[in-house]
């Protein structure tokens, strides 16, 4: 399973997710960078198979329109200090990879997971 985290995330979440024996790549490493598109990040994850991590409602928006990305983890939490997201990361991480065999969309809150059909 491949994630491609978004711009507004912070890059340690690939680490964090390699370290569970996922594949992942932060918008940073990509080309463009944190200035890619969302056009060319919906691309590149139809064409990979990546799961789009984001906080962009934008990206619902193009999911739930057109089927874009091609699977997409949104994190809806609201503020929330990078420590305490790697640690929501940590506690749900296994959860979600299970999840993505059944549904598309997964949304991460503070205290749940809600799986979007």
């Amino acid at each position: 399973m491949k994630f491609l985290i978004d711009a507004q995330l912070p890059r340690r979440l690939v680490a964090q997710l390699r370290q569970t024996g996922l594949e992942a790549i932060h918008t940073l490493d990509l080309p463009d960078g944190n200035r890619t598109t969302d056009r060319t990040i919906n691309e590149l994850s139809i064409k990979e198979q990546y799961i789009v991590v984001t906080k962009d409602s934008d990206f619902v928006e193009s999911f739930l329109l057109r089927r874009e990305p091609w699977k997409l983890l949104l994190i809806s939490t609201g503020n929330i200090s990078n420590a305490s997201l790697e640690t929501l990361f940590s506690a749900t991480i296994r959860r979600v990879v299970e999840g993505f065999d059944t549904f598309d969309f997964i949304e991460i809150e503070r205290t749940s997971l809600i799986f979007h059909l």
